[in-house]
């Protein structure tokens, strides 16, 4: 089991790491305003269960292989950046709180889970986590141990971004302010792109 002191270091990590703005955090805020709260559920519990499902796949030896390959990695570095511009688009297109149910839809589960395997903060969390946190001779106990805590940590996250969204909602009725505030996350999904190009 991990020491206490170094499980209060992993939490706080975690919360940082899950509650600052990224591409899933923009798209939840986005998807909040757009279809309410409760229409962004399955987008929000994907989102735990993809990068989860991530962790365990770079705990158990992906991350290794992705350092070996860097071919895998300019190849994950092009799908991640050509998906956000494509999701940036759509956010910027969304249609207006009124007439979001009709002609379009929120992010499913199975979308938001597929989509932490080519998101860049995903993978920068999850290698970073599993690098610091999992000792050698411990290996698969701490393995899960920082599954679980991003797991737990990633849950309030989410939700609160979400939330954020609703809230705007309520404040967003007029079409012409949707329509800006969806802009503006567009440009901001699109600008968390660029440390992307800068590294391939």
């Amino acid at each position: 089991m991990l020491p206490l002191e170094t499980v209060t270091a992993l939490v706080s990590f975690a919360f940082v790491a899950s509650i600052t703005p990224g591409p899933n955090n923009i798209l939840l805020t986005a998807s909040g305003v757009n279809f309410g709260f409760a229409r962004t559920i399955p987008h929000m519990l994907g989102i735990c269960a993809g990068f989860m499902a991530l962790l365990l796949a770079v705990g158990l030896g992906l991350g290794m292989i992705l350092a070996a390959v860097p071919q895998l990695q300019t190849a994950l570095r092009i799908a991640g950046a050509a998906y956000m511009l494509w999701l940036a688009w759509k956010v910027a297109n969304a249609a207006a709180v009124g007439e979001a149910a009709e002609r379009s839809q929120p992010m499913t589960f199975w979308e938001a889970a597929a989509f932490q395997w080519i998101n860049p903060k995903a993978w920068v969390m999850g290698v970073g986590a599993m690098a610091v946190y999992v000792r050698r001779d411990h290996a698969f106990a701490d393995m899960l141990v920082v599954t679980l805590v991003f797991g737990l940590v990633t849950v309030p996250a989410v939700v609160t971004w979400a939330a954020f969204g609703h809230v705007l909602r309520k404040a967003l009725q007029d079409p012409a302010k949707v329509r800006v505030f969806n802009i503006a996350m567009a440009l901001l999904l699109a600008a968390s792109v660029l440390p992307i190009a800068i590294g391939l």
